[in-house]
């Protein structure tokens, strides 16, 4: 499939958007990003899966001819274009590499990778795909990584609290942190004008968070109209109201993450934030504010070293 000196074509396709990479690999090295090209999600294509994808890499497609495509996320789930299957943890992210599924599509070669599931000590499951190849390409950017035990989130839509142990996905929680701002701030009486994300206002942020973190019972219900009160009678601006609503509901995650039984987030020398940088500096702020410290990494550049770990993985097989 992949020779020494490749092109190929990552792409990371979720419910609301594809992200397309046309990659330049090389044996021993890190990718090369050439291009970038952005379309629909799988909930909100217009034709079908197999149009909406030669669309998108057309471009390259007529330059260097039938590429391999790699692919990740919801594209692969019961929503997508050809459901792959879970894979239990505990488990090593490398191992998601082998059990991808294989189609021809206009000539290319297409592959896409399974995600990963867990069932958590109170018998309940839960599931990802697409943050695992965050996870792959996070482990290989470090060695460290690859040694003792690691909590890593992944902030997003569905927020992943994952717990890592000598390199394996051990098991994880999701949180839908995002969505629920997402239908909070457009869709309730909470706040009735939307902000752009410039706006941010961290002071308000803050007390949000504080509210949440600061709790000695779970007042989240009662807590969510303060949104709308602060705005009544303490003159809340719709930027400050945006801000504080996303700071209640992040402290609440946080907040669910420092109680956790599966894993004692004090004994943890750091957490390992994987995100866009907006979402990301407000994970580490809400978790600085609990004393714990953070790192952060992006999360393309983690997503494009799990893509580059495929390759890696198929040349060192075909040289073996």
């Amino acid at each position: 499939m992949f020779t020494e000196h490749q092109h190929f074509i990552a792409v990371d396709w979720g419910t609301s958007h594809l992200r397309a990479y046309l990659c330049l690999a090389e044996a021993n090295k890190p990718l090369t990003v050439l291009e970038q090209g952005n379309n629909v999600g799988v909930k909100k294509i217009i034709t079908d899966f197999e149009t909406t994808l030669m669309d998108s890499v057309a471009p390259w497609a007529a330059r260097f001819g039938q590429l391999p495509i790699l692919m990740i996320g919801q594209i692969g789930s019961s929503i997508g274009w050809k459901e792959t299957q879970y894979l239990a943890c505990p488990i090593s992210p490398t191992e998601v590499i082998s059990a991808g599924t294989r189609f021809h599509c206009q000539g290319h070669q297409v592959t896409i990778y399974p995600g990963l599931r867990c069932q958590l000590h109170n018998h309940l499951h839960d599931s990802m795909r697409g943050e695992e190849f965050h996870l792959l390409g996070w482990l290989a950017m470090a060695p460290q990584h690859l040694q003792g035990r690691h909590l890593v989130c992944l902030p997003g839509t569905h927020t992943k609290w994952v717990l890592i142990e000598d390199g394996k996905v051990m098991l994880f929680k999701t949180a839908l942190t995002g969505e629920l701002y997402d239908l909070l701030s457009s869709n309730s009486v909470l706040i009735q004008e939307k902000v752009s994300d410039l706006a941010f206002d961290f002071d308000a942020f803050i007390q949000g968070a504080d509210f949440s973190l600061s709790s000695a019972t779970d007042n989240f219900a009662h807590g969510l109209y303060s949104v709308r009160s602060k705005q009544l009678f303490e003159g809340y601006t719709t930027k400050q109201a945006h801000a504080y609503l996303s700071g209640l509901l992040i402290g609440c995650d946080v907040r669910a993450a420092k109680h956790a039984t599966e894993w004692q987030l004090t004994q943890l020398s750091s957490v390992a934030i994987i995100g866009p940088p907006h979402l990301s500096l407000c994970f580490a702020k809400a978790l600085n504010f609990c004393n714990i410290n953070t790192t952060l990494w992006d999360v393309t550049e983690a997503t494009l070293a799990g893509f580059n770990m495929v390759y890696q993985q198929a040349i060192k097989t075909s040289n073996d």
